[in-house]
């Protein structure tokens, strides 16, 4: 591991500790410094990044990890579900381990995450009153329908792998 990819790591493993104490914020805090390599890696010129995909899929089980135990201490079905969105989506990523593929991921889209930021948002601002199945049921679906988009642009289209982070978003701005 070269300096670059050091720094980075230390970056997103220390963004991700404050969901263990605040879920909810923690979370969004833990997913804005997920996306922070993007521009890091933009600024930081310490040895490059020599497998992104690899890096950030690693790291991210270290969030990933910290928001399961997190969502360990909530009721029954929230709990079940959270385990089961977690191991849905390792075994998407021990696939893509294995096979080197970035098209496994949007067949195991990574659902447990949005899922996690609206369940701890909810329980966040309706003082952890019971969660209604039918709340469940549409923060399952707005997840899985969040998640599927992002990992289509992501990984499907690949529409990320031929700027910066910084690049994508001058594109983006020029144009409005």
């Amino acid at each position: 591991m070269n300096a670059e990819e050091l720094i980075i790591s230390i970056v997103r493993i220390a963004g991700s500790v404050p969901v263990l104490f605040f879920p909810f914020w923690g979370s969004i805090l833990a997913i804005f410094v997920d996306l922070s390599d993007l521009f890091m890696m933009g600024y930081i010129n310490m040895g490059g990044v020599s497998n992104y995909q690899e890096l950030d899929k690693f790291l991210d089980l270290f969030y990933m990890s910290l928001f399961l135990m997190v969502s360990l201490r909530w009721n029954s079905k929230e709990k079940l579900i959270s385990i089961s969105l977690f191991v849905f989506r390792m075994v998407g990523v021990v696939l893509f381990f294995i096979f080197d593929m970035r098209i496994i991921l949007v067949f195991f889209p990574n659902v447990f995450e949005f899922w996690f930021v609206l369940i701890s948002g909810y329980k966040y601002f309706n003082q952890n009153k019971p969660i209604l199945l039918s709340v469940i049921f549409k923060t399952l679906l707005i997840a899985f329908i969040l998640k599927l988009s992002h990992e289509i642009f992501i990984h499907h289209l690949k529409t990320l792998d031929n700027y910066t982070a910084i690049e994508f978003l001058e594109i983006i701005f020029k144009r409005g």
